[in-house]
């Protein structure tokens, strides 16, 4: 149920259509909107990027001896993004295990107009939620060019789309465990990251191995339209569902009552 009701809160916060869209431009959108599996592939570590101090980096730097978690979002995503990266600082706090030593956190921006000064404001501020002093070297917020975004994004799978019309972009939630070789050793999607899911995951990429793969329910990010003062078609569906699903909860309930009500009586 508690899973369930974070997905809901979610799906409410998807973003509808433009007024100026059609929702058949739209659903052509997010069908190209995904989060695909490809484990055991091989990261392209030779990439650039910047890191939160403006520092020229590859990304072959933070994938030496430790495994890394590694997260694709973007700093000024009004949605999902702060939620899937809040959702991870907080199972991360759950472990025993501390990043720096055991992993290492790598965050970086599908945005290619992004900052390193809204990386470092990002990084300062998960940081502080995650409340482990010494703990610095194993947090990393990366912003880089077109090519380097959408290149390191195909290579683990993360497809998404931007809307010229709002402005934003459409995408899902998720993070992916890799291998300090590089290679892509677990999924896990969504904003609630079990901490045990996270262990294990952290546990096997240390040793080289890789995870089978996992059943997928993917968060879409897009925005709801003040304008028109509708949300797409998919989020209504997904309310439409939630509402029938806690009729359904509630007639069981009331059943079960009743029943044991009428034993009693007997």
């Amino acid at each position: 149920m508690r899973r369930f009701g974070s997905f809901l809160a979610v799906a409410l916060l998807m973003p509808a259509q433009s007024s100026r869209q059609t929702p058949g431009n739209q659903m052509e959108m997010l069908k190209e909107v995904g989060f695909d599996q490809k484990l055991n592939a091989q990261l392209p570590l030779n990439l650039p990027f910047r890191d939160h101090t403006g520092k020229d980096v590859s990304l072959g730097d933070y994938f030496l001896d430790k495994p890394v978690v590694l997260m694709p979002v973007y700093y000024e995503c009004p949605m999902l993004c702060n939620l899937s990266m809040a959702g991870l600082v907080k199972s991360l706090k759950v472990l025993n295990f501390q990043a720096g030593v055991e992993y290492k956190v790598l965050m970086y921006s599908i945005d290619p107009k992004e900052t390193p000064e809204l990386a470092a404001g990002k990084r300062k501020a998960y940081m502080k939620r995650y409340h482990r002093p010494g703990t610095e070297d194993g947090w990393n917020f990366l912003v880089g060019s077109e090519d380097s975004v959408r290149r390191l994004s195909a290579a683990i799978g993360f497809r998404y789309e931007y809307d010229t019309t709002i402005q934003q972009y459409a995408h899902a939630s998720g993070v992916v465990v890799v291998t300090p070789q590089g290679r892509l050793s677990r999924y896990l999607y969504g904003i609630d990251y079990a901490p045990r899911d996270l262990k294990m995951g952290i546990v096997e990429a240390s040793n080289g191995k890789i995870a089978d793969p996992v059943a997928q329910l993917l968060l879409l990010c897009f925005h709801y339209d003040p304008s028109s003062g509708k949300y797409t078609m998919t989020v209504m569906t997904l309310v439409r569902a939630a509402g029938i699903a806690t009729v359904l909860m509630m007639g069981m309930f009331l059943a079960g009552t009743l029943r044991k009500e009428k034993s009693r009586a007997a």
